[in-house]
Formats: C-alpha cells, structure tokens, sequence
C-alpha cells in the first residue's frame, strides 16, 4: 500500500517542528511541506513538467509561507525522496519522483471518493484483530496511521475495521510490511445482533463529531468564495485543496446505509465543484508563471 508522506512529527509554519497530539502523525494544516504537496499535486503532477524553484517559492509566499521555511519545505522534500533536483544556470528545476506520483494517484482516488455514498455495499465488514508484540511496539504507529488512511476505525482494543473490504490487498501489504502477519487475524462478514449494534459499532470507531464540525467549519469558509482573477483564484484554489487532501486521512467514507445524510459528502461535493471551476484558469497562470522563470 502506498498512503501520502505522514512523518513522525509535524512542522508549523516558522518551520519548528512539534508531536502531534494524540500520537498519530500528520502534516499541520497550512504547513509549509503540506502546501507544497498540494502544489505539487494539484500543479506538477498533471502535467509531469519540472517546476522552477522560484515559481514554487512564489505560489508558497502568496499562500503565506515565509521565504526561508518555503525553501526549506523544498529542501525537505527532495530529501524524502518527494522530488528530484536539476540545475540550470543558478535556477534549479525541480521533477517529482515516481514514489510520489504513485502517492498522488492513489491520494487522488481517495479525494474524488469523499463524496461517494457507496450506494453499492453489499453489507461485509473487513475486520482486524491484532495484537502487537513487545519486539514490534515502535510499528504501532505506522500501523494505526496506515490503518486511518485505509478508512478503518477502531471501537474497541485490537479490533480494526471498515465496510471497504476492496482494500483489504493494501492491507495485507501495511501489515506484511511491519512484520505483523503472524500478529494478526482477518475475518470478512456482516454483524451479528450479539453485542453492539452496527450503528453503535460506527458511533465508537469514529469520532463522527468531531469530524461533523470540522466540515461545517470548512464550508462556512468555502462557502461562497468569490476570488479576483489571476493569483488570488490561484491561491484560494490550494487553500481548497490543501483543505481536500487532508480529509481521508479523518473521513472513513461509509456508506449511505450506514451514515445517512452525512454533511462530508455535501461539503466535498461543493470543494469538488470549485476545484473543477477554477481548474482551467489556476493551470493556464501556473504554465505562465513557470514558463517566466529562467534556469
């Protein structure tokens, strides 16, 4: 399985660094190595052109990122292996690497999936039980994130699950990778009426609140945006991005029958309509503000 760049800590903006709380790492919203992956996705990717240092630097200051923490966000990123480096002159181009496309095709999916109300599931939980042993306690972490990004919540100690049994091969992949296989059992079917009830079952592997207000919160500041041509479409179309891309690492996407009316597919939908919207405009001022630079 192949999930985004999730480092052990997370980076803020004056380019310090600090745990995230509650242990799962993540890139900060607004973080200087965050928004250059939006940029890279959203800008580079599809067009597989190299970007010019100084045409990076320039759409991260316009999205409020300082010189300095920009260039080291750059810098960060090459030696993750997320892009590789070409000089000109005294002006370096900057190309992605096949790792990261691989991450932004399957990141890709998973973004256009939010507002999808699964209207299709044929009722199997994919579930987990696992137990990690003592000699493989630092995998823990990599395993619950790799786990979060999959869609899978966790009601219960040791007990992992998701109504998207199509993913069980990245799956298989995450655990076979942390050396876990023998630590972990797998069973595919549909709830019983012993126990919690599946709605309950929802309700306790899922902070659905909280995530409930984190989406009203992103459409009230998506509402009704009315950008200037040019730069400011530019810059507000990766503030939205930046804002998509780092749902599924929260939103599990469950299925209609199991989360009817929920507010993450109407709010997706609406960042999805201006992504597509302002699309032609933001890539035609990209390609110029690119072509302007000189290696």
């Amino acid at each position: 399985m192949v999930s985004p760049p999730r480092p052990t800590e997370t980076e803020t903006e004056d380019g310090t660094r600090r745990e995230r709380k509650g242990g799962h790492a993540d890139l900060t919203a607004g973080s200087a190595r965050s928004l250059l992956l939006t940029i890279l996705g959203e800008l580079v990717w599809p067009t597989s052109e190299p970007a010019w240092t100084s045409s990076l630097l320039y759409v991260m200051n316009g999205l409020g990122i300082e010189e300095k923490t920009a260039r080291q966000a750059i810098v960060r990123g090459a030696d993750s292996g997320w892009i590789e480096p070409e000089r000109s002159g005294r002006e370096v181009a900057w190309s992605m690497s096949s790792q990261l496309a691989e991450v932004f095709e399957t990141g890709s999916r998973r973004v256009e999936s939010l507002s999808d109300p699964f209207l299709d599931w044929d009722g199997n939980w994919l579930i987990l039980l696992v137990t990690i042993p003592l000699a493989l306690r630092t995998s823990r972490k990599k395993l619950y994130g790799g786990l979060e990004w999959a869609g899978f919540g966790n009601p219960t100690a040791g007990v992992w699950l998701t109504p998207h049994s199509e993913r069980r091969a990245q799956v298989n992949e995450l655990v076979g990778s942390l050396g876990l296989t023998e630590a972990t059992m797998s069973f595919l079917g549909h709830t019983d009426s012993i126990g919690l009830s599946e709605e309950q079952i929802v309700r306790s592997g899922w902070d659905l609140d909280a995530l409930a207000r984190r989406y009203e919160e992103v459409q009230r500041r998506f509402a009704d945006p009315r950008p200037a041509p040019g730069d400011d479409t530019l810059f507000t179309h990766i503030r939205v991005l930046a804002e998509l891309q780092r749902l599924p690492f929260s939103d599990p996407q469950l299925p209609e029958a199991l989360l009817p009316g929920w507010v993450g597919r109407r709010v997706t939908s609406h960042l999805q309509d201006l992504r597509r919207a302002w699309a032609p405009e933001v890539h035609a001022r990209w390609a110029e503000l690119n072509a302007a630079s000189t290696g």
